[in-house]
């Protein structure tokens, strides 16, 4: 035989065409709809193929149990009416007929519908809607992330998508199941007689009375159970993300407590769909014992007062065990329904909403960027009347020109970066760069001519070389070691170890690098700018944990990476500040010095009061000591 003939090439291809029927990540430009279902289709489209597949299937799968129950009760008015010596002659080819039946074709069906949850549904599904949901987020503005917690965004987007495919699952599998074989139990007991039909009728309306009633209270209770439940992850995450604070201020006790309350609240929200779930149940377990009294008991009254066969009997009595049976997982399987619908209905609150910040729909292409950056009539107050943020605030920086800003907490240096880098909208003004609105910018564009260092520099849990490749992804490892070594990372680098026993460059740098100290997190991060390599270069206290030694040596690095580029710099400790071509004095969202070191000292105000008072490098942070 043929290779391509084999049963084991011909199942190989089958099984790579199940699980080639969609692409399960699959992009999808368009926002999402906040209504459930229209979630639903954005979600898994380009998967209809498949999801009609598998409808048709369970169907078939379905329509098979009634098939089976009228083949028997078929079998048994033969027996009755021909008797045991002739029966297997006579019934020689509806035997057959039935043989192909149950022994290939229902099999078949059931193959094709396992191997349709199990190679293209079930794993492509929760793919294909984690995917879409999470490239979604990704787009969010920086404040809706500051807005929540990070553990219960990734807990959400998780629900969110195994509850959508297990929802289309036991619609596609149980429902349209269920509700062939009531059709067709519905169709094949009407053959025998109407009344029996009737009988089912009335037994699926008190059944479907039961779902109204219950189903929808489910529901509500399921909402509620899903935020609980990812209130209990934010509030673990956020204690684990904080555990250094946790152990340094003894409160481990404290952070018990807390996780004791949200995990309280989680069982008394789970008690209450438990509450609901009982009700339903109780009522259910009634109705199961109740339809196999009503079919059997009318089928043999039928019977017996000759309106009816034996086959119409037994045809009732398997109808009615199989209905039976399923009428308990089918409840389950709606109430798991509902709790998905309600987990997603959670999931939509949280996660879709519509982007913050939105690139124009032609932006402006910017191939060189010169640096020259400007801000005209700014006001930013964080969406209050007024307090920190910016006023009627102008800048200009040329192109290659270094400026420091200076000031005490809450003067406006940060609102700076965050408007120049379109983290945030002006409320009003322009900010621009080489005379272009930045908001007429793609924001990959305007991000990737800026390079930012902040005090805080987070890493990622990869590789020491990952996370400085961060900054240019198609830089070879020799980029990344000439960057580390210009940032004085490259020694401490070669000591890492990982507790897999991976080292220096390979090493991962654990959860926001919580392996390394602060100042190697800051070295991590200016030589990721280095590599970067962007015309505009920002240092947000970018050197502010590094001891006086290291600093020096990388001042001599970052003196060599500004050359040619625009550099806004801020810092407390002024000496690294001392040399940039104009220094920027701001308080309460305005400019009010500006000039050389020199020139402001001449000045004596209050930059020369921040030079004259500092102490160890750093401004004092009191609004009395500013002045």
């Amino acid at each position: 035989m043929p290779d391509s003939l084999s049963p084991t090439v011909s199942i190989r291809r089958m099984m790579q065409w199940v699980e080639s029927l969609f692409d399960p990540l699959a992009d999808r430009d368009e926002p999402p709809p906040r209504a459930l279902f229209a979630y639903i289709k954005w979600s898994f489209a380009g998967a209809e193929r498949a999801i009609w597949l598998q409808l048709v299937v369970s169907a078939l799968v379905g329509l098979s149990d009634v098939v089976a129950a009228w083949c028997i009760g078929y079998l048994g008015n033969l027996a009755v009416q021909g008797g045991p010596a002739d029966f297997f002659s006579e019934a020689s080819s509806p035997i057959l007929y039935m043989l192909f039946f149950a022994l290939l074709l229902r099999p078949l069906l059931m193959v094709m519908q396992a191997a349709m949850n199990t190679l293209s549904l079930g794993p492509g599904l929760t793919v294909l809607g984690f995917w879409r949901i999470h490239r979604y987020t990704l787009g969010q503005a920086l404040a809706f992330f500051d807005d929540d917690f990070a553990g219960r965004l990734a807990q959400k987007e998780r629900q969110i998508a195994t509850s959508m495919t297990e929802l289309v699952l036991e619609v596609l599998n149980a429902v349209t199941f269920a509700l062939a074989l009531l059709i067709g139990a519905v169709t094949v007991l009407a053959s025998a007689d109407w009344r029996l039909a009737l009988g089912l009728v009335v037994w699926v309306a008190c059944y479907a009375v039961a779902l109204t009633v219950f189903l929808p209270r489910i529901r509500d209770r399921a909402k509620v159970r899903a935020e609980v439940s990812a209130k209990v992850s934010g509030q673990f995450v956020d204690s684990f993300s904080n555990m250094a604070t946790v152990k340094l201020f003894a409160h481990d006790g404290r952070e018990a407590r807390y996780a004791r309350d949200v995990l309280e609240e989680n069982r008394q929200a789970a008690l209450a769909f438990g509450r609901v779930v009982l009700g339903l149940r109780t009522a259910l377990a009634f109705l199961a014992g109740l339809i196999p009294v009503l079919l059997v008991g009318l089928a043999l009254w039928l019977w017996t007062v000759g309106e009816s066969d034996v086959g119409a009997v037994v045809v009732a009595a398997m109808l009615s065990a199989r209905i039976g049976a399923m009428s308990g997982w089918f409840s389950f399987m709606l109430m798991g329904l509902y709790n998905h619908i309600g987990t997603i209905e959670d999931g939509i609150e949280t996660l879709v909403k519509p982007w913050g910040l939105t690139d124009p729909d032609e932006p402006v292409p910017i191939e060189s960027v010169r640096g020259d950056i400007a801000f005209t009539g700014v006001n930013f107050h964080y969406g209050r009347d007024d307090g920190v943020g910016l006023s009627a605030f102008d800048l200009r920086v040329q192109a290659g020109e270094k400026v420091a800003l200076v000031g005490p907490s809450g003067a406006g240096k940060s609102t700076v970066v965050q408007l120049l880098m379109r983290l945030r909208d002006v409320e009003s003004g322009v900010v621009s760069l080489d005379g272009h609105d930045v908001r007429q910018l793609a924001q990959e564009d305007l991000r990737s001519a800026v390079a930012l260092v902040t005090q805080q520099s987070d890493m990622f849990n990869r590789s020491a070389r990952d996370n400085i490749r961060y900054g240019r992804l198609e830089a070879t490892d020799e980029d990344v070691i000439r960057a580390a070594e210009q940032a004085e990372a490259h020694q401490f680098i070669l000591g890492l170890e990982d507790n897999k026993g991976r080292r220096g460059y390979d090493a991962y740098l654990g959860e926001r690098g919580v392996k390394l100290s602060g100042g190697q997190r800051q070295r991590i991060a200016l030589a990721r700018a280095i590599l970067k390599d962007a015309p505009v270069l920002i240092l947000d206290e970018a050197t502010s944990q590094l001891d006086s030694e290291v600093e020096a040596d990388i001042q001599a690095a970052l003196a060599k990476s500004m050359e040619g580029k625009t550099v806004i710099a801020i810092a407390h400790r002024l000496s690294t500040i001392a040399r940039m071509d104009r220094i920027l004095v701001l308080d309460s969202g305005a400019i009010v010095e500006q000039g050389t070191h020199a020139e402001l000292l001449a000045l004596d105000g209050r930059y020369a009061g921040f030079w004259h008072r500092q102490s160890d490098g750093f401004i004092g942070v009191d609004e009395e000591d500013a002045t």
